[in-house]
């Protein structure tokens, strides 16, 4: 109940951030007298989708402390938590990234990175991961988190979002404004937009957000291929990869231990349909380091 409410206090507070925004710079009021003013809709299409994104990166790695209860690691009370320490030192440097900070938070097998930056992350790992893999394969997954850090995965992710999200509040407002003057075209008196501008409008952003979603999931399964083979190069051989990706599948749990929101950052997925997922398959991530 606390991550949902979370979540959706997070986003209410997103969307006032934008709505206020739009009416400063004035670009709310694309539907005008004369018609939709297509230039103005862009850029307030261009604040809701972009904006949205940015700020829930700037979020991103308060959110996954505060939702997940990761406790960041600041002073090592153990030789598992020094190992910890050393390891991902040892990987950023080697990917030459500034050293992430590293957490551990209460879960099921499942690891994460996050963050606005390459020198300002987060790599967090559960305990359930921790106590039921090898330390070469948590090492493995270490470097997984490590390599989406390098390869600026958040932010390239977050821009995708916000192109899509853009085209989704753009393509809803203009598909509704047509079809509200189609069902309106005899009335001379009233030029504003009726009951069927926003009942259109809603329909079409849910209806475009489901197949932009298509997009954004497809770029996350390319990402976890690259970040497969990012933690093969910085180990060296890709057989700790795919020993984790095998322990990882046989434990059947993945991101049913994150919230909703951090699902995509995880390194393993739940069972949903492919063209959905944020993640391949495992066995899809093996056969790759396998074929590299």
């Amino acid at each position: 109940m606390k991550r949902i409410l979370l979540f959706l206090a997070t986003n209410l507070a997103i969307m006032l951030v934008l709505s206020v925004s739009a009416s400063l710079l004035g670009v709310n009021h694309y539907l005008t007298a004369r018609g939709l003013n297509l230039g103005t809709l862009l850029a307030f299409a261009g604040l809701m989708g972009f904006g949205g994104a940015f700020i829930s990166l700037w979020l991103s790695k308060p959110m996954a402390k505060w939702s997940t209860g990761a406790r960041v690691i600041t002073q090592p009370a153990t030789p598992g938590e020094r190992w910890l320490i050393d390891t991902v030192a040892a990987q950023a440097q080697r990917a030459g990234i500034a050293m992430p900070e590293v957490a551990i938070y209460e879960g099921a097998p499942n690891a994460f990175a996050t963050g606005a930056t390459k020198n300002a992350s987060l790599v967090a790992v559960s305990t359930g991961l921790l106590d039921s893999m090898a330390r070469d394969e948590i090492e493995a997954v270490l470097a997984h988190e490590v390599s989406h850090i390098a390869n600026g995965d958040m932010v390239t992710l977050t821009l995708i979002q916000g192109v899509v999200n853009t085209f989704v509040v753009f393509l809803a407002r203009v598909v509704a404004y047509l079809v509200d003057q189609f069902l309106r075209r005899d009335d001379d008196e009233n030029a504003g937009p009726g009951l069927a501008y926003g009942i259109t409008s809603l329909v079409c952003e849910l209806l475009f957000g489901v197949l932009a979603s298509l997009i954004v999931m497809y770029f996350s399964r390319q990402r976890e291929f690259r970040a497969d083979c990012g933690a093969a190069n910085l180990l060296g051989t890709p057989r700790p990869m795919m020993a984790a990706l095998r322990r990882l599948d046989s434990l059947a749990h993945g991101v049913e231990s994150l919230p909703r929101n951090m699902a995509a950052s995880g390194i393993a997925s739940g069972k949903v349909a492919s063209l959905f997922a944020s993640h391949p398959s495992c066995e899809e991530r093996i056969a790759a380091l396998q074929g590299a």
